[in-house]
């Protein structure tokens, strides 16, 4: 019989439960009916308990121990399993790259468990992310996750991994992955493209944002052009809002 310890890191977390959080976790991450996190589950736990509680466990713990974590209906269970897989991925990197890439394998995998925004934005640019700095001939894996157009999740992981690219001083990639989304219906891509542009300018890619809002600041989303223009100088964000 296998002893995963992931078994005792979720049963640590359900002892830590706290309903008047898990209420308030519910209704900030849209848990509603109709809503994009409907359906999800929630303990109670802030991320940085979270945080600790995995500190103690993940040098004993492995991608198994991910996936299985994942797999919980539990959101806080399922982000400890993401910031596990996070963990491993940058021991891997450093000293067995076959194995970092069956991490990277093993998250695209499970991308649909992380079905609400932190459960992309904690992982994707850590592991996915940072693979791709080091493997460019792979890039296109961020044109076949924004293609599918039938997963909020895929596609918000397509954009927001580039967030790493964008702190290597590499903008070409956030800016293809944006004109694939540009008219995208869901506010939660809005919102990532518009940060990842933002990303672009605050990295030293001021001109090719200037040069990408030129072209196309008249069709963008408005939420995603008010995000993007969150650090230009008053005259010129009024400038393009005003397109």
């Amino acid at each position: 019989m296998n002893n995963y310890i992931s078994d005792k890191m979720e049963s640590r977390m359900c002892a830590m439960a706290d309903e008047a959080q898990a209420a308030h976790l519910s209704r900030f991450f849209r848990t509603a009916p109709g809503q994009y996190g409907e359906g999800d589950r929630f303990l109670g736990i802030r991320v940085p308990a979270t945080r600790a509680l995995l500190r103690e466990f993940r040098d004993r713990a492995t991608a198994a121990d991910a996936e299985r974590l994942t797999a919980s209906p539990w959101h806080e269970v399922r982000l400890a399993g993401f910031l596990l897989l996070v963990h491993l991925y940058g021991k891997a990197e450093k000293h067995n790259p076959a194995e970092a890439e069956n991490i990277v394998k093993l998250y695209l995998s499970l991308i649909s468990r992380g079905n609400n925004w932190d459960l992309v934005d904690l992982a994707a640019p850590g592991i996915l992310g940072r693979w791709l700095v080091l493997n460019p001939e792979r890039r296109d894996i961020l044109d076949r996750l924004a293609a599918m157009s039938d997963s909020l999740w895929h596609q918000r992981v397509a954009i927001v991994a580039t967030w790493t690219l964008n702190r290597n001083g590499e903008f070409d990639d956030t800016l293809r992955i944006v004109t694939a989304l540009l008219h995208h219906r869901h506010d939660l891509i809005h919102k990532a493209c518009g940060w990842m542009l933002r990303e672009v300018g605050k990295r030293g890619g001021f001109g090719q944002l200037c040069a990408f809002l030129d072209a196309n600041a008249p069709v963008m989303p408005r939420t995603m052009l008010r995000y993007a223009l969150e650090k230009f100088p008053p005259e010129l964000r009024a400038h393009y809002m005003k397109a």
